[in-house]
């Protein structure tokens, strides 16, 4: 007898998205930070592999740079049929959009896509089917995000470093990815974003905007996504230590 998870999996298309075409200015290289090496692989190779490895997906669309030079000397994802290219834009959202039109062709409006970062190259298949487990059995939510608690304190700080505020953490996340929503949907709020000038950071914001609420979902905390230099190592850390348990 199938579980619930395969007959919605039977009923559903699922789709991602990996916006690729930043330039990761905070690492202080001239190589684009998803080209950066761990563990002797690009970051953004060890990250489609991990998407790969969730069968549930039907196809994952990368948004390139405009003249990415590293993608077909680097990446041998590229190879595996369900892997498929667009040109990004300057904006993290404008590169989600674009890689969004690309699916039109294969992808209802109301298929799921998953969007995530290029740089979380630790995702793993189980938080994936996680995410995609509990939204799906919220039929309410616009979608949702896989996040963390907030474990530290945190301050909110004046222009002069003083601190103004601390904010009570009991209700504070850590916003990761992939962010899970319909893609006709996903769509009309980045527009909608975009027209109203907002720069959101990430495709839950976009939903806020509108109104809505998108669910949390509460995955692993070794999600990291790099960002500086040091992360590097920590990503290689967590890798290996995700193969040896």
């Amino acid at each position: 007898r199938p579980t619930r998870f395969e007959v919605v999996t039977a009923m559903t298309r699922y789709w991602a998205v990996v916006p690729a075409a930043g330039a990761g200015k905070r690492m202080g290289s001239a190589v684009p930070k998803q080209y950066l090496q761990v563990l002797g692989q690009p970051i953004l190779q060890h990250t489609l592999t991990r998407l790969l490895e969730a069968e549930m997906l039907a196809g994952i669309m990368v948004a390139l740079g405009h003249e990415d030079g590293y993608w077909q000397d680097q990446i041998p994802a590229r190879h595996d049929p369900r892997i498929m290219t667009t040109t990004g834009g300057a904006e993290r959202t404008d590169s989600v959009l674009c890689a969004l039109e690309a699916l039109s062709p294969l992808a209802h409006e109301n298929d799921w896509v998953l969007v995530h970062d290029a740089a979380r190259l630790c995702i793993t298949v189980d938080d994936i089917r996680h995410l995609i487990t509990v939204v799906t059995t919220h039929a309410s939510a616009p979608g949702g995000i896989l996040a963390v608690p907030v474990s530290d304190t945190l301050k909110q700080v004046g222009d002069d470093l003083t601190i103004a505020d601390t904010p009570d953490r009991s209700h504070i996340w850590r916003a990761f990815t992939p962010q899970m929503f319909r893609i006709g949907a996903l769509k009309k709020v980045l527009l909608s974003a975009r027209q109203e000038g907002y720069v959101v950071t990430d495709d839950a914001s976009a939903f806020e905007l509108a109104g809505e609420r998108p669910l949390i979902v509460e995955g692993r905390p070794d999600n990291i996504k790099v960002t500086r230099p040091e992360d590097l190592a920590l990503a290689a850390f967590y890798l290996e230590q995700q193969c040896i348990v």
